[in-house]
């Protein structure tokens, strides 16, 4: 959903205010949940994009036992391109132009194959873009011998270093296969036409700058860099879908104070073990503070369990919860098995704090819900967001803990920190934060805004490509 999301919305924008035709070529392992979620964003529009469901391959042949998540990705990618090919071959009006997210790079070989020009569509930060830009250029044993060994902060040209405790998966091993694989998908998207990222000048100045066509980082790409963002769902969208669930919620909602309620959420595919939600589960108990919390079942020993089974609704029985806490905090806060109208809630009066793992599109929409937050990330560069917004911008506390070492955020811990972001000074010092954060947001996409101007430019610039092309230049 957090690729899904955006990338509607970059489509919705190209289409309804800078004159593209748009198809969105949709490959997913839960087509129900995809269609939902293009409902919701897509059915106000007096012309919607246009959708295409490809096939879902059959990958179960191309993996072992226990594939991890990327190996799943990549391959279920990969296999999707001869059905992606044959399509762009049938229609009647070939694009002149692929957008492709970070997973979809493999794409670009056929794109220029086939006369488009391709791009990439970053939906995630521009500190986590630069990374992604500057990665092919790192010597991989200076990263072992420095940034691992020695746990030395890892330089970007231009941006924040990344601590050690912040960095990446893929960055552990910088000698293994899946370091050597980011680093080959880092080349071809630089190697592409141009690169889109979800964000804005004024939330990441520095950052943008490193990546704007005078920056410290544009000599690594073949193509500009636009920041484009925040591509984000909004309240304007709101659909009908999901009536139950977005009554029960809004209405509890309704009858609580302003910004009285914390928010409590993992993302789409974001799981914990069962001691872990005992764990939060007594934490909110005991920080005598209103919530929504969104519940999973527990999937031992993998943070992104849920990322190919997003699964909206579902009976989501809590008896992996402490024995009472339902009954006990009922007249508090409210459990939600397994999805809830993430918008919406943020977005309501009541709702003042968010707990959240930091996926980046999760971030965008506590900015323009204007609430502050807890940090709690799982998986990704979900550590990098979350320092970005501790550290750098002010409006998040971070969980802290057992979970550092891979294990448990106690209870104890879970408490203070939902305190200190819905009780004490420093939480309304955050809101007021998120809220300029939020003005700045809005100010970026409106008619002449930053990123408004950006993909304008992104419009001249591939149309200028095209009409070039068509001469033979």
């Amino acid at each position: 959903m957090g690729h899904l999301i955006p990338e509607v919305e970059l489509g919705k924008s190209l289409l309804t205010q800078h004159a593209f035709d748009v198809t969105i070529f949709l490959i997913t392992t839960d087509l129900a949940t995809a269609r939902s979620q293009i409902h919701q964003q897509t059915s106000h529009l007096k012309t919607a994009p246009n959708v295409v469901e490809l096939p879902q391959p059959d990958v179960s042949s191309k993996l072992g036992p226990d594939p991890s998540l990327l190996d799943r990705i990549v391959v279920t990618m990969t296999e999707s391109l001869p059905s992606l090919r044959s399509f762009i071959l049938s229609m009647k009006h070939p694009p002149s132009l692929l957008v492709v997210d970070l997973f979809g790079t493999e794409a670009i070989p056929m794109a220029r194959d086939l006369g488009m020009q391709p791009f990439v569509f970053l939906t995630t930060s521009a500190w986590f873009s630069a990374l992604t830009i500057h990665l092919s250029a790192m010597d991989p044993n200076q990263v072992e011998n420095t940034h691992i060994k020695n746990r030395e902060p890892l330089p970007i040209p231009g941006c924040e270093p990344i601590q050690f405790e912040d960095t990446l998966e893929a960055l552990l091993d910088p000698l293994g296969p899946i370091y050597e694989g980011y680093s080959k998908v880092s080349k071809v998207i630089n190697g592409s036409d141009g690169i889109l990222i979800n964000t804005w000048q004024d939330l990441e100045p520095s950052a943008t700058k490193a990546l704007g066509d005078s920056g410290i980082l544009r000599r690594f790409t073949n193509g500009p860099v636009y920041p484009v963002g925040p591509l984000v769902r909004t309240l304007a969208d709101r659909d009908t879908g999901s009536v139950h669930v977005d009554n029960k919620v809004m209405r509890w909602l309704d009858r609580q104070p302003t910004e009285s309620v914390i928010y409590v959420s993992f993302g789409s595919g974001g799981t914990m073990s069962e001691a872990q939600i005992r764990e939060l589960a007594w934490g909110l108990e005991l920080s005598m503070q209103r919530f929504v919390w969104v519940v999973r079942p527990p999937i031992e020993g993998d943070a992104s369990g849920s990322y190919f089974d997003v699964g909206i609704g579902g009976d989501g029985s809590p008896e992996y919860l402490p024995k009472g806490f339902v009954e006990r905090t009922k007249e508090l806060g409210l459990v939600i098995p397994m999805w809830a109208p993430q918008v919406e809630i943020l977005g309501h009066a009541a709702t003042g704090g968010f707990v959240t793992h930091c996926g980046w599109n999760s971030v965008l929409e506590a900015i323009f819900g204007g609430v502050a937050m807890v940090a709690w990330p799982l998986y990704s560069e979900q550590k990098m967001n979350a320092a970005m917004l501790s550290k750098e911008l002010g409006v998040a506390v971070r969980a802290r803990g057992e979970a550092e070492g891979g294990g448990v955020v106690g209870r104890d811990e879970i408490a203070r920190v939902v305190r200190r972001v819905m009780v004490e000074e420093e939480g309304g010092a955050m809101r007021a934060k998120v809220k300029e954060l939020k003005a700045s947001a809005e100010k970026a996409v409106c008619e002449f805004g930053s990123s408004y101007e950006s993909l304008r430019q992104f419009r001249t610039y591939s149309r200028a490509a095209s009409e070039a092309k068509a001469r033979g230049a």
